[in-house]
């Protein structure tokens, strides 16, 4: 078989992912906090790009760009030179505006009350004669400050957080009290040692064997400092584990009986709600045991997160959407989550007409070329959002009227068929947004809920209202007739719902409730603590009532 070299044309078509076209699709994800950090390394990147720093107290509607890709700038505005009808830079505005200011002479004083509308008594009513100091030493001061509005005579600014209080952690509270709790120094170097260990949540993770052979003491020294440090505020730091955790808050609480020792010994059995054994092993009756629930429920098993610095990032709702006078829904972009970015054509002309280099000029070009393209991509992720979220609004609009119980299934293909659009992009513009309704801000996603079917061929039910109905049954029920999983799937087969037991089981162990025999025990034993007296009775009202 002879082997050749031949020529031959071909004709296909393929999608190529350019660079550009790969950096528009990623911003559709993008967050507004991560999309203003990409902004601001674009701008360090790129000297044509610039924020359009005009406020705007109103939402962008679906009629208005979000926005601009062009900006026409004099050159006077761009490279700050003054024209000839305004002042110069030595020249003061307004003819010497600022002469009351640096002037020594009697007439000062009533140049500055007409220009403040206002006599120095009404300012200075204590000491209304010193109008010549006001307007001459202490105008020197401020023009001698470092003209950023504080009076200062190092000639720097006055930073606030130099005289702000430091966040007090959890060591630094710890360390205050070892000061106080132990005479001798070397029991203060093993504490603090010991309180290097403690971790966020205030429980000591230590190897006492490794840490005495380490600081030359003995374990028995340092379990004897360690019950001196348990005695520190906030109460149950520095325990091994949950149950002595707790066992010291109740113990300065004085709530720490032998009965409530024996409970914190068999928290396993707490968690399953087993009363009927801890009764048996505490040797106590219904009121007494959630009597000792009710304490424990009072304990912080974390008492070190009080001190975490950490802070909670509030959401910033890309869309937001109100009901109008007339009945129809009123969605609009939220501006503060839509930075605006500016190209600034004006400087590129100025630039490209001077004597530049040829790799100069090609960086210029690209530099516009992406700046456009930038522009031109934030002002289309910005009409798909609002695609997206009207659709949204279009598909569940009784749950904007109504509540969560009338919240229709709805997925990806229903709102990308709608809008004309590819399942992908909804994906990506859903993602981390989030939408500000009258009933409270909702990530995009939470309107997509998968189908239950319904019986005789009806509507379909979201799963997030089946949810609903669920809670809505067991919070109902009575400690005579606690709802079983089967007894819940005849309930909403009445109500037009087709749902097996196992998913009814799945969603309710998603809303962290307890199975019918939990509740049930649970349920009971409060019913036994109403309806009690004499004793019982004594001892709810005593240990319940009082804390």
């Amino acid at each position: 078989m002879a082997l050749s070299a031949k020529l031959d044309l071909r004709q296909t078509q393929a999608l190529v992912m350019t660079p550009l076209l790969m950096q528009s699709i990623r911003l559709l994800q993008l967050t507004h906090v991560e999309l203003d950090q990409f902004i601001e390394q674009e701008i360090e990147k790129n000297p044509l790009l610039e924020r359009d720093e005009t406020t705007n107290s109103d939402f962008y509607t679906s009629d208005e760009r979000a926005f601009q890709s062009d900006r026409s700038l004099g050159d006077e505005h761009e490279f700050g030179r003054a024209s000839d009808d305004e002042p110069g830079e030595d020249q003061p505005l307004d003819g010497g505006a600022d002469h009351w200011l640096v002037s020594g002479d009697s007439t000062s004083a009533g140049s500055m009350s007409d220009t403040f509308d206002s006599s120095l008594e009404n300012i200075f009513p204590d000491d209304p004669g010193t109008h010549d100091l006001i307007a001459g030493d202490l105008a020197s001061t401020w023009k001698s400050s470092s003209g950023d509005g504080y009076i200062s005579t190092g000639g720097e600014g006055f930073d606030l957080e130099q005289v702000t209080a430091a966040p007090l952690t959890l060591r630094g509270h710890v360390a205050e009290q070892i000061i106080f709790a132990f005479a001798s120094a070397g029991d203060r170097l093993v504490a603090a040692e010991l309180a290097d260990h403690l971790d966020e949540m205030g429980y000591l993770r230590a190897d006492f064997e490794e840490l005495a052979d380490r600081l030359g003491v003995s374990v028995q020294h340092i379990e004897s400092l360690i019950k001196v440090l348990q005695t520190f505020e906030p109460a149950g730091i520095f325990a091994r584990n949950l149950a002595e955790c707790l066992s010291l808050q109740l113990q300065a609480r004085n709530r720490l009986s032998p009965a409530m020792r024996t409970l914190l010994q068999n928290l396993e059995l707490l968690a399953k709600r087993d009363f009927q054994s801890l009764k048996k092993l505490c040797r106590v009756g219904d009121a007494e045991i959630l009597a000792m629930l009710q304490d424990i429920q009072r304990l912080d098993p974390k008492p070190g997160t009080a001190f975490s610095s950490g802070v909670a990032d509030s959401i910033v709702p890309d869309v937001q959407v109100d009901l109008a006078p007339d009945g129809t829904w009123r969605i609009e972009l939220n501006p503060d989550a839509l930075p605006r970015v500016l190209v600034n054509n004006s400087y590129y002309a100025k630039v490209s007409k001077s004597k530049t280099t040829s790799d100069e000029k090609t960086f210029l070009s690209e530099c516009l070329q992406n700046a456009s393209w930038l522009t031109r991509s934030l002002d289309q992720r910005a009409q798909t959002i609002l695609k997206v979220a009207s659709e949204i609004v279009r598909q569940q609009e009784q749950f904007l009227r109504h509540g969560v119980a009338h919240l229709r299934p709805l997925n990806l293909r229903n709102v990308a068929d709608a809008i004309g659009m590819h399942e992908s992009t909804v994906s990506r513009v859903t993602a981390n947004k989030y939408m500000l309704t009258r009933r409270g801000v909702f990530e995009l996603r939470y309107f997509f809920n998968a189908a239950i079917a319904a019986t005789e061929g009806g509507d379909q039910h979201s799963s997030q209202s089946v949810r609903h109905q669920i809670k809505r049954l067991i919070d109902l029920e009575t400690p005579e007739g606690v709802l079983s999983d089967d007894t819940i799937v005849d309930l909403l087969k009445e109500q037009g719902v087709d749902i097996a037991r196992r998913t009814v089981a799945k969603y309710r162990e998603g809303m962290n409730i307890a199975s019918s025999v939990q509740r049930r025990r649970e349920k009971k034993a409060r019913l036994s603590v109403c309806a009690g007296d004499g004793k019982s009775g004594f001892i709810r009202r005593a240990g319940v009532e009082s804390l």
